[in-house]
């Protein structure tokens, strides 16, 4: 990555506003095998367990991207993985079905092939392709915060990770169907 400085550190609330700022696109990677969400953990639970589940607790992210793509704009995910999957990544999988009724494209790399194409080994965010955040998480996978950042040239480069992932991503549907 390109050395560049953090306009701020962003947590909880603030963090949720700027990863819903975007007024056109919204790209993340996601290169975690596991993310340990205190508000998730219980669904997680539930769905290695075989457990009946309410999907009610993601109706207001599900609703924003609804809303947000019925007026135009776009919101897209890559989330490389490891194969075989992790608990976690099929219960992204699992979930992702609601995502992307919603709206929302979600696609699937191989963390060998992200690898061999160079992608960065940390989630980001990229707004509007003119700011970002990188996501810092602690050794138990809690995230901790995200530093956001506007230099121009990092924020390009962000761009260019984002094409080179989209392209070589495999749309959800037919990733789960390989």
């Amino acid at each position: 990555m390109t050395s560049a400085t953090t306009d701020t550190f962003v947590t909880g609330p603030d963090f949720v506003r700027f990863a819903r700022s975007y007024q056109h696109t919204a790209f993340r990677l996601e290169v975690r095998d596991n993310y340990a969400d205190t508000e998730e953990a219980v669904h997680v639970r539930r769905f290695l367990n075989s457990e009946p589940d309410d999907d009610s607790w993601m109706e207001d992210w599900l609703g924003m991207i609804l809303r947000r793509t019925l007026e135009g704009q776009h919101i897209e995910r890559v989330r490389v993985v490891s194969e075989p999957w992790s608990d976690y990544t099929r219960f992204g999988l699992h979930l992702s079905r609601l995502n992307t009724a919603a709206g929302e494209d979600i696609r699937y790399l191989e963390r060998g092939r992200a690898d061999e194409l160079g992608l960065p080994k940390y989630d980001y965010w990229l707004i509007d392709a003119h700011k970002m955040c990188i996501l810092r998480h602690d050794e138990n996978d809690v995230l901790l915060g995200a530093e956001v950042i506007t230099d121009p040239a990092t924020v390009v480069e962000h761009c260019h990770y984002r094409e080179i992932a989209r392209h070589y991503a495999t749309p959800r549907a037919d990733y789960i169907n390989k």
